[in-house]
């Protein structure tokens, strides 16, 4: 089992940038794909983006793409997500998610995410 924790969540102003963090332990972070998904007030969680084992693959929201990127570093275990050019509709808690199965592409399903963090709160304000 691995253990998830998010942080670098905010507040920011629209257009500002924030870069989430989300550091793993407990398994071989460099053999899983890893995703970050969000959940905004009242509705429900969806994709926001997901990354290969190696790093070389990715997939994103159409929401969220040229806006944000992810990325990992395998060495130090950590996952990221670089958000710039926020906008108060991105205001949600985001979740990082680790895959359940190694060596696997990008998805968005969550359903391929079997580790879930505790989240972070992003507030955008207009």
């Amino acid at each position: 089992q691995v253990q998830l924790v998010e942080s670098g969540g905010g507040l920011v102003q629209a257009g500002g940038s924030l870069r989430l963090s989300c550091a793993a332990s407990g398994r071989t972070f460099g053999d899983y794909a890893m995703g970050w998904f969000r959940q905004a007030p009242g509705k429900e969680r969806e994709f926001v983006a997901s990354i290969s084992w190696s790093g070389v693959g990715t997939m994103y929201a159409d929401s969220v793409k040229g806006r944000f990127t992810i990325s990992r570093n395998n060495a130090k275990n950590t996952l990221y997500l670089q958000m710039n050019t926020l906008k108060p509709e991105d205001t949600a808690v985001y979740y990082c998610a680790a895959d359940s199965a190694r060596l696997q592409g990008p998805t968005s399903l969550s359903s391929r995410f079997g580790s879930w963090g505790q989240g972070t709160q992003v507030t955008v304000s207009s």
